[in-house]
């Protein structure tokens, strides 16, 4: 209820400013309660503010039920009206009323930012239609990120005196260096934030010893391993990348850096892009395969040497059924001819990853058959925690110590992402102990609301210091510890280091610009905020110039894998400000389908269809979506296809960035076009 909404010291004197109507950056640790603050701030905005909007802005689709049910429903819903608006829900599409018919909105900002953007009444609306905008985990207001584009608009009638303007409320843990290493840059970084968000950082300094009780720091160990001084199936994995290297007839003054690493991996995207761009199929083919090996000997190095094998038997699978040359034949055949000596080395557990050893015995330390225990293990992909699940699963040391696993990703549409609603089951088994031990990617960095936990292992990962810090604060119950697992001198050990230095780095910047008098600061953002705006303008006039390069007519579409034309720029449609679609029957001729595509979750306006693949190469594409129930639409992936422009062949990672105009999708004049009976 409202009247349990109490703040601990240290809460009340971060709100101080806020209170005042002041725009305020929070920065408080995780698990401190900055949400709590927030609400209080919240109640008292809406308590004394005629007319009052209040719109909490978060990043992630998860979030939007949690902060609604877990702290501003139940502190807010007796006296005010609540809701969460998500891209599931219909609200999302009538967001003006939503908001003129609420007091508290919480939503995505992507939500927010495509409400300010559509001209249409029933789902316009005006930053001035709000009064008191929160924005949670508020250091992501940065570059191309839609916190940013919302507070971009902000920033923008600010600096013509556009007004009213909300009230702006920020939450941190922390607003990180920026990638600064130097303390000048790094108080840059933090100012830059500041102006993003127009906004004063505030924290404690009366009460950080009743801070530090709350939320006392983890300790932290290195358990460390020393690398393995034979690995066959290293050695043989490398010696059939030179095998292609040779093969390939690499350009001379183009260097790889050593296998096996994310540097070499670069390089061989590079290569391939490369390969493409000169229509040389060879190059494309060979580098694209390279990085599979590549891979190989990542996992190698983090997870079981199966794994490793495992991942590239997945790959082959889809090759050895679509030789489109010799590229093809030498490359699946290499992989063929080595097949069983991979195998073989694979499953020789005298070679077998001596981290995998030290994670049991960490995890060991924590659990046990008569000890409660919860713990976070953190790993870089989604491949590796399913890998790391299935071990978990079939080591009978760690079944006997009662460890309990699920895994956590992020939501999405691919058969390795979790819906929503996986999300929060897992989540509540956590906490209702039926499951003690999370393998996740970085999704249960940030927001979730995980319980305490008395472990945290990071193992084979490499993030900036905001991450690092957010996965220690996990780590709150009593006595917890945080476990690095890594190979001795390894870059995990290094990163870590180095992200303990820069947090040191982050608290000082932040010092400094509180140190700053009121107006200094106020004209070193605002010159910021000027800077940005021209910048943005800048940026805008070279993609709208790239844009109009071409005309849609004159771009060709090739699969990316045989370098077949298969479409035209003019065949490209954007749906619904998301989805880009060829609407050119004859594309069909170009695919074959496969199996229904599962997403875990439904739309309002459409769903999806068959897989669909190149009926050249097997390349896969996409699938087929089914929109309104009429029209039935490929949705082809750009990273999947390279674009033969008027100056060459290039490729691009999203359709935004193609080099031609792409027009709105009228379904009336497609069905008109297509589907002629519908009209007769």
């Amino acid at each position: 209820m409202a009247g349990d909404l109490e703040l601990r010291g240290y809460q009340e004197e971060v709100v101080e400013r806020a209170l005042r109507g002041e725009n305020t950056i929070i920065w408080l640790p995780t698990g401190s309660g900055k949400t709590r603050a927030a609400v209080y701030v919240a109640k008292k905005h809406l308590d004394s503010t005629p007319g009052a909007k209040v719109v909490v802005l978060v990043n992630k689709v998860h979030l939007v039920v949690q902060l609604y049910t877990k702290e501003f429903e139940p502190h807010l819903g007796r006296d005010y009206t609540l809701v969460p608006v998500s891209g599931d829900s219909k609200e999302k599409d009538f967001f003006g009323p939503v908001l003129k018919d609420s007091d508290v909105v919480i939503c995505t900002a992507q939500i927010l930012y495509n409400a300010m953007t559509n001209m249409e009444e029933a789902k316009h609306v005006e930053l001035s239609d709000i009064t008191l905008l929160i924005i949670d985990e508020c250091h992501n207001t940065h570059k191309e990120s839609v916190y940013n584009k919302v507070m971009a608009c902000y920033v923008e009638k600010k600096l013509k005196r556009e007004l009213p303007l909300p009230q702006i409320l920020g939450l941190t843990a922390s607003p990180g260096t920026g990638g600064a290493k130097v303390l000048e840059k790094a108080v840059d970084h933090v100012l830059e934030i500041c102006a993003n968000l127009d906004s004063a950082i505030v924290s404690t300094k009366n009460y950080v010893s009743e801070l530090k009780q709350k939320v006392p720091r983890p300790v932290k160990t290195f358990d460390i391993v020393e690398k393995r001084l034979v690995d066959p199936l290293r050695d043989h994995l490398k010696c059939m990348m030179e095998m292609i290297h040779e093969y390939m007839n690499i350009p001379p003054d183009f260097n790889l850096r050593a296998c096996g690493t994310q540097e070499y991996e670069a390089d061989v995207v590079i290569l391939e892009q490369n390969g493409v761009g000169q229509n040389n199929r060879l190059l494309a083919q060979c580098a694209l395969h390279l990085r599979q090996y590549n891979d190989a000997l990542l996992i190698n190095d983090t997870l079981q040497m199966m794994d490793a094998y495992r991942s590239l038997e997945e790959f082959y699978k889809n090759k050895s059924t679509r030789a489109i040359d010799g590229t093809d034949i030498f490359l699946v055949g290499l992989f063929e001819e080595n097949r069983v000596e991979l195998k073989k080395l694979a499953r020789d557990p005298r070679y077998e990853n001596p981290k995998m050893a030290m994670l049991e015995t960490t995890l060991l330390k924590q659990f046990g058959p008569n000890v409660k225990s919860k713990g976070i293990l953190f790993s870089k992909t989604r491949k590796s925690i399913y890998c790391l699940k299935e071990w978990v699963l079939g080591n009978e040391a760690l079944r006997e110590a009662g460890i309990k696993a699920a895994i956590l990703t992020g939501a999405g549409n691919g058969i390795t992402h979790m819906t929503q609603q996986k999300q929060t089951d897992t989540i509540r088994d956590f906490r209702d102990d039926k499951v003690n031990l999370l393998i996740s990617t970085s999704v249960a960095e940030e927001g979730l609301d995980i319980p305490e936990c008395n472990l945290v292992v990071r193992y084979g990962l490499l993030t900036n210091e905001i991450a690092q810090l957010q996965a220690g604060g996990r780590a709150r119950a009593k006595e917890s510890r945080y476990s690095v697992v890594a190979d001795k001198g390894g870059k995990e050990v290094r990163r870590e280091l180095t992200n303990e230095c820069l947090e040191k780095l982050s608290i000082e910047a932040i010092a400094r610009v509180q140190e700053m008098s009121i107006p200094e600061f106020r004209t070193k953002i605002t010159q910021l905020q000027k800077e940005a705006v021209i910048f943005r303008k800048m940026t805008e006039a070279g993609k709208r110039e790239k844009r109009g390069r071409n005309s849609a007519a004159s771009v060709q579409l090739l699969c990316r894998n045989c370098l077949t034309v298969v479409a035209r720029g003019c065949d490209i449609k954007l749906l619904d400000d998301v989805h880009y679609v060829n609407v050119n029957p004859d594309f069909k001729k170009h695919y074959r389908v496969g199996g229904e595509v599962m997403i875990g979750k439904s739309f309002e306006d459409w769903e999806p269809g068959r897989t669909i693949n190149c009926s050249k190469c097997n390349q896969d594409w996409g699938f087929e979506m089914k929109y309104k129930k009429i029209a039935l639409l490929p949705n082809v992936a750009i990273k999947k296809l390279a674009l033969a422009t008027p100056q060459g062949i290039t490729t691009v990672k999203k359709w935004k960035d193609v080099p031609f105009p792409v027009e709105d999708f009228n379904l009336e004049e497609y069905c008109q076009d297509h589907l002629p009976d519908l009209f007769d």
